[in-house]
């Protein structure tokens, strides 16, 4: 009797471990029943609110995309200045002047200004213009006389100033040399970076394609005739006008030096005035040259006034043919000394003004003149009023 309850209690123990062992695998396929439930319904709504997020961001993607694409019509592409265009890039935009702040140091400049085309034939209507490049300290004191000088003359003409990097003052906007200075460094008088001063101006101006003529003028500098009358004898000159000349003695021949063989030679030595005019073939070799410029820098120091030595040497080795030989800027070395004569208020008259205009005689384009010299000087500051009063008739100035 003990044994066969023994044997019931085992039995109903086994029953109830059955019973235990099936709620509990019904209870994990409840629990994994409902996770898969949890899962489809937590997927379904995800998938409902990433795709209503998406839909909602579409229209900014869209316009995102569209703007990157097609910038602003307001902001056209230029390959100088680095502005946007668009999808097209076009001629105009192009040839559109830089402005003349920029970036660049003087290697990214010269590399820039050297790039010349291949074809002589322009494909657009392209008004020659004359650049004006003063080279000066500061201020351009004589400013209202030039500004006479070039009034009613737009589009003929572009100006850059290279000034003392310390001279921070800013001319008026109305004035025709607001805004015109470019980057500049420093120079001193009879160094060699006055020949690289000369390059910068020169690189600057050539970034235009429209000019087509340069001419270098101090602040001391004025003009001799209209702008009409200038710009027709620059524009229609077939020679550059680079004074040259053999120099024999101590301030000319006696200024070489014999580390500059074999590039530049005694014989090829040669002297002229600073204040040069040429055409744009011969600006772009100019800042293009990496033969002869090196030398000068490296062994025409002291006494060796690169200013008044580099370009009529290197002119006259390479474009002797292209080159009148002679200056339009008239000055006075009667005086003697390392600089010319010097001008001030009571020297402007009338009838000095005229012979300055007509006191010599020369040859342009193979006939003889006696419009030699367009432009003269050194005036002092305070020759201003004098020339106001009496340039502008002499001269005939546009009214």
């Amino acid at each position: 009797m003990k044994g066969e309850n023994s044997n019931q209690s085992i039995s109903y123990w086994k029953l109830f471990n059955a019973q235990m062992h099936f709620f509990n695998v019904l209870s994990y396929f409840l629990l994994f029943g409902c996770g898969l439930s949890l899962g489809v319904i937590l997927s379904f709504h995800l998938k409902n609110y990433s795709l209503a997020l998406h839909i909602t961001q579409l229209p900014l993607s869209t316009r995102s995309a569209s703007t990157l694409a097609q910038p602003p019509p307001s902001q056209p592409f230029n390959p100088v200045s680095g502005t946007s265009h668009g999808d097209r890039i076009g001629l105009t935009e192009f040839l559109e002047p830089p402005h003349v702040l920029h970036d660049m140091d003087d290697k990214e400049l010269l590399w820039r200004a050297s790039l010349a085309p291949r074809i002589p034939q322009y494909p657009f209507h392209r008004v020659p213009k004359v650049a004006f490049l003063f080279l000066t300290k500061g201020p351009v004191p004589l400013a209202p006389l030039w500004e006479k000088f070039f009034k009613g003359h737009q589009g003929l003409y572009s100006i850059y100033v290279h000034s003392d990097p310390s001279f921070n003052l800013t001319e008026p906007e109305g004035s025709v040399f607001h805004g015109r200075r470019i980057p500049s460094k420093e120079v001193e008088w009879g160094n060699v970076n006055m020949i690289e001063a000369e390059r910068r101006l020169l690189a600057n101006a050539l970034m235009d394609y429209s000019n087509q003529r340069f001419v270098l003028l101090s602040e001391a500098c004025i003009p001799l005739f209209n702008f009409s009358t200038v710009y027709s004898y620059l524009i229609n000159s077939t020679q550059s006008f680079v004074e040259s000349y053999d120099l024999p003695g101590p301030v000319g021949r006696g200024r070489y030096s014999r580390r500059m063989r074999p590039q530049v030679t005694i014989q090829q030595w040669r002297k002229g005035a600073q204040w040069f005019e040429m055409d744009r073939d011969l600006a772009i070799e100019v800042v293009s040259d990496q033969i002869y410029f090196p030398v000068f820098q490296k062994y025409c120091k002291g006494a060796c006034y690169a200013d008044e030595h580099y370009l009529p040497t290197f002119v006259t080795m390479k474009f002797a043919n292209k080159n009148s030989n002679r200056t339009l800027t008239w000055v006075d070395w009667s005086k003697g000394g390392p600089h010319p004569a010097k001008f001030i208020r009571t020297n402007v008259t009338v009838e000095f003004l005229e012979r300055l205009r007509s006191q010599s005689q020369c040859q342009y384009n193979g006939n003889t003149t006696d419009i030699c010299h367009l432009f003269a000087r050194k005036f002092s500051p305070d020759a201003l009023y004098r020339l106001l009063k009496f340039a502008p008739k002499v001269m005939q100035f546009h009214e």
